[in-house]
């Protein structure tokens, strides 16, 4: 998959230790049997950092969520250390908020700072009760062990079923000074956000405002996170967060400028590059899928349509069988919860191999079968819808729905 490139930006190495002042570790704390995977993670700043989050909708939060939110208010949205476990979400537990509480302090007391300053997460089985006893157990070799070279370790830690882990940085200028910014993302399955995905963590050492840096990542979760669909689950778990530690030595951003869009591009390309990776590591998938909808009269009405195409079950089926059942396009948007004229509308099919128009003005329109078997062949898969009415476009992303999902998915606790 190819990363998105922009003059002044360049893809480097490290993931979350990419930004000076970040080290990370990840070890296997016994929650996971299979002692051959890291189920415990941890990033650290070397100095205090501004921080926002951003987290699931979902009515059911995990209660790591809970706890991280009371945290960032408590600390005045600062923080200094994420601390993660994998195979459990402690969600719907009884005594869920009182663990993480304790894992929080836990982490702190190792690392000489506040309980507050600790942003916790969780992912896997939900309603499986969690014991403090293996954080307790692990906690000072995991701090032991933080260095620049952890962000291997600690990404590995936050992989359930994923097949690869999600790691991308990204080196930039800011008035003269040299900034990174660098993330790690988990999720394969349940996804279906409503404000990010999964879990994802990200560092840069921009010194920018606490009231800026949310702002940044609210726009651009609305324009990456937002627009991915596996298999329209929206996770108890999800949450996004941003520790800025300001150790590039830039003039702080506290308005909007040239500075702020130079990092809010950097925190668009690295929070693009994740998306883009959970959507190819889809539970199951065979394919990528990029559907793009131009040629619309708002930016909302874009992320619509490009959404509702890339969340449908029967495209996504269609998608694995290989079948251009362009028909299934038109349905979804037909569905999609927006204001436009169907009869305008433009549908092609695309991949390495060329393109092939498969619908004009909301009809069909003779075209190869066997040129879109072969587009459709492709592991990457292309959908561009043209509405001609209005300038605004937006990307969703996604992937094919195979049988490997349901054998996943069928038993997952086990």
């Amino acid at each position: 998959m190819t990363k998105e490139r922009c003059e002044g930006y360049q893809y480097v190495e490290g993931g979350v230790c990419a930004a000076q002042g970040f080290v990370a570790n990840g070890l296997n704390c016994g929650i996971n049997p299979d002692r051959k995977k890291n189920d415990l993670g941890m990033v650290y700043s070397e100095t205090l950092c501004q921080a926002a989050a951003v987290y699931t909708k979902n009515k059911v939060k995990g209660a790591p969520i809970i706890v991280t939110q009371d945290h960032l208010v408590k600390s005045g949205n600062t923080a200094r250390a994420v601390i993660v476990n994998s195979k459990n979400a402690n969600t719907c537990n009884p005594d869920g908020e009182e663990v993480a509480e304790r894992v929080s302090v836990l982490a702190a007391e190792a690392l000489g700072i506040q309980a507050e300053e600790v942003i916790v997460a969780s992912t896997g089985v939900i309603g499986e009760p969690l014991s403090v006893d293996p954080f307790a157990a692990y906690m000072q070799e995991l701090v032991n062990g933080l260095s620049v070279d952890g962000h291997s370790d600690a990404v590995t830690a936050i992989m359930t079923t994923d097949t690869v882990p999600k790691e991308v940085a990204v080196e930039f200028e800011i008035a003269g000074k040299t900034c990174r910014l660098g993330g790690m993302a988990k999720g394969s399955g349940m996804i279906h956000p409503n404000m990010a995905t999964t879990l994802n963590f990200v560092t840069t050492d921009v010194a920018i405002c606490a009231e800026m840096l949310q702002k940044a990542l609210g726009d651009i979760v609305k324009i990456t996170y937002n627009c991915l669909s596996i298999d329209g689950d929206t996770s108890t778990n999800d949450m996004v967060s941003v520790m800025a530690n300001g150790n590039a030595g830039n003039s702080e951003i506290t308005a909007d400028g040239e500075d702020y869009q130079r990092f809010r591009q950097a925190l668009y390309l690295v929070m693009l590059h994740m998306t883009k990776m959970l959507a190819a590591d889809g539970e199951g998938a065979s394919k990528f899928l990029e559907c793009t909808c131009r040629g619309c009269p708002d930016q909302e009405t874009a992320i619509v349509i490009a959404k509702s195409v890339i969340r449908s079950p029967l495209f996504k089926c269609a998608m694995f069988g290989e079948d251009a059942n362009w028909g299934r396009i038109l349905c979804a948007i037909g569905y999609a919860d927006a204001e436009f004229d169907i009869a305008k509308v433009d549908v092609d099919l695309a991949s390495t191999v060329g393109t092939v128009a498969v619908c004009r003005d909301g009809s069909g329109i003779p075209f190869s079968e066997e040129q879109a078997a072969k587009i459709l062949a492709e592991d990457e898969i292309s959908i561009m819808i043209h509405l001609h009415q209005g300038e605004a476009q937006a990307k969703a992303w996604g992937c094919d729905l195979t049988y490997d999902y349901v054998k996943i998915n069928g038993d997952y606790r086990s």
